[in-house]
């Protein structure tokens, strides 16, 4: 996928922007959430520009099993030890507000459902 639509996460990932980086590698960076939804909401972005998950490619796979990895690590460093969850919202209607696929870690308190 080509680069699309310049997003805060682009600018964040060439440090054009700040933001609180709790982990990175070559492929994601994860930064706290400026608008948190819980007392711990951690974004996990790969650093390749996929606007949302319907737009991933097969030869993406690695990268998407790697965001995954990722999220288990940085839940596991900011000591997410009863457990956490992890969204991905997909367009509009799914509630994605940033066209750059990524994944939330929400923890620091018991998770409800169904979510809303």
């Amino acid at each position: 996928m080509s680069e699309t639509t310049e997003t805060i996460f682009s600018k964040i990932i060439r440090r054009q922007v700040p933001a609180n980086v709790v982990l990175e590698d070559d492929v994601a960076i994860a930064f706290t959430d400026n608008s948190p939804q819980a007392p711990m909401h951690i974004l996990v972005v790969p650093k390749k520009p996929i606007p949302k998950l319907d737009d991933a490619e097969p030869q993406d796979a690695a990268i998407l099993g790697h965001l995954l990895l990722m999220v288990k690590k940085v839940a596991k460093h900011v000591g997410l030890n009863k457990g956490y969850r992890v969204v991905i919202n997909n367009g509009s209607e799914g509630g994605q507000t940033v066209d750059h696929l990524h994944i939330h870690i929400l923890g620091g308190r018991q998770m409800k459902w169904p979510p809303g």
